[in-house]
């Protein structure tokens, strides 16, 4: 994978930053770094600072797995025209349907895991999260929560995450279309996106050359994103850079730190 904040890339976000291009991003582990409580995600400040600039700027979208209204919340004062939550699906076409299977796939999942010390089963209304962060043993509770979504009634889909299995109608949109509507939506005729998880590789995994520039967070040898910046930090680098270069119309000769743009 190629460091998109290589020297080398200079011009590749020059021609991003002029282009008429939609920018999306993550939550968790991309804008906010990675926490073991959920409730206390949050950005740290000198992101903040930097996407609600970059959202006076660019048209920006969030994609994320947790609830619209949940993520919506912790944006700050960031003027995002797109919100997008569930993983893809909210807001969106048929909800209720989706709503009224999540409640019985909960349902059955919540009685299939009673002995599982350590779960914590998430309704997100559209979807659901099995986290296992707190289970001692890790590999034993995940197979567990595993063959309890394969003995669901009703047809779901999972997505693997970082100490957690999604569960989320088969049906359902994932990330990767709702990218692609955004940026019809926007009349953009380019878009960057930036994730680090494998529910990212719905977008990372699209076929757009010239259309579409991927990055992760976080290197990865099975990965399909095209670049990767090192750690969730390097995050307020990338944004400094894409908000001195849209000011500037052109790349800048030399760029902008997070250091130099922070208040």
């Amino acid at each position: 994978m190629k460091r998109v904040l290589a020297r080398g890339n200079v011009a590749l976000l020059g021609q991003l930053a002029s282009a008429n291009v939609l920018l999306a991003f993550d939550f968790d582990g991309t804008l906010a770094p990675i926490v073991s409580s959920r409730e206390d995600a949050t950005m740290r400040r000198r992101t903040a600072w930097l996407f609600t600039r970059l959202c006076t700027q660019y048209p920006c979208a969030v994609i994320s797995g947790r609830s619209q209204a949940d993520v919506a919340s912790r944006l700050a004062a960031a003027d995002v025209r797109y919100v997008i939550g569930n993983h893809g699906l909210e807001p969106g076409n048929d909800l209720g349907s989706f709503q009224g299977e999540v409640v019985r796939a909960r349902a059955a999942l919540v009685a299939a895991l009673a002995g599982e010390r350590g779960l914590d089963v998430e309704d997100k209304r559209f979807s659901l999260a099995v986290h296992y962060r707190q289970a001692r043993h890790k590999r034993a509770a995940r197979e567990a929560i595993l063959r309890a979504v394969g003995e669901l009634s009703v047809p779901m889909r999972v997505i693997h995450g970082k100490l957690v299995v999604n569960v989320v109608p088969a049906r359902a949109t994932h990330k990767g279309d709702a990218l692609l509507n955004l940026r019809d939506a926007a009349g953009a005729t380019t878009a960057l996106y930036v994730g680090d998880d494998v529910t990212d590789e719905d977008v990372f995994k699209l076929d757009q050359p010239g259309k579409l520039l991927t990055v992760r967070v976080g290197a990865s040898k099975t990965s399909a994103a095209s670049y990767v910046l090192r750690d969730q930090r390097e995050i307020d680098t990338l944004l400094a850079r894409l908000v001195r270069l849209r000011s500037a119309g052109r790349p800048a000769p030399v760029l902008a730190t997070a250091v130099d743009l922070a208040p």
